[in-house]
């Protein structure tokens, strides 16, 4: 479930994806994911600072993959802080945790989900962040309703995703989510936007709240 990378030319793996929805090579996938020149287009510090966090908090990183967010976003959070770092391949989340040792961060719980449930527990997050994933839900609306249930009061939900053309990053545009159809199965969630930045060049990115406080 983690972001898909391939560039424009890369488009035909698409049509051979396992039962996770990600290439068959998961190794090269992995590679792509935390290759250096993807900070170029998405700006993982400048997200980080957007978000807002603060030491203690708890955070919730949906369709993490390898880490890619997962360790800065724990490191931001700090040592009284944590990270759920969730996602449905158990391949990815072995790497992951290859990252962790490597990075000397110990506040991120690696959690193996669903595909159509992370999995979090009831009212601890903070702030809960999907990256480049939720174009693999099978159901956009009733995942969405899962995750605020694992909101604490005040909690938020943070989607970037990519906007749905032909770009030089990300999956073919048949494979994405168009900011409007995301927004549309927000509110049908009971989300409403309290936040947009738009600052990456290939990918909308949009902080949500429920309507009414969990």
């Amino acid at each position: 479930m983690a972001a898909l990378l391939m560039a424009a030319s890369s488009h035909g793996e698409q049509h051979h994806k396992d039962e996770h929805g990600n290439p068959p090579d998961v190794q090269e996938y992995i590679a792509r994911m935390v290759e250096e020149s993807r900070a170029d287009w998405q700006k993982p510090d400048e997200v980080i600072r957007a978000l807002d966090l603060r030491a203690g908090q708890v955070v919730c990183d949906v369709g993490a993959g390898p880490g890619y967010f997962s360790i800065p976003v724990a490191r931001a959070v700090g040592e009284s802080g944590r990270v759920y770092a969730v996602d449905v391949d158990p391949r990815i989340l072995a790497a992951l945790r290859d990252r962790l040792r490597q990075s000397g961060v110990h506040n991120v719980t690696p959690v193996l989900s669903l595909a159509d449930d992370a999995l979090l527990p009831a009212g601890r997050c903070d702030l809960i962040l999907i990256v480049d994933t939720y174009h693999h839900f099978p159901d956009g609306p009733a995942y969405l309703r899962k995750l605020t249930r694992a909101l604490r009061p005040g909690g938020r939900i943070a989607n970037v995703d990519f906007h749905k053309r032909e770009l030089p990053v990300g999956p073919p545009p048949d494979h994405k989510i168009a900011r409007e159809a995301f927004l549309a199965d927000a509110n049908a969630a009971g989300l409403k936007v309290v936040q947009e930045h738009t600052f990456l060049p290939y990918q909308y990115f949009v902080v949500l709240a429920p309507l009414i406080a969990p």
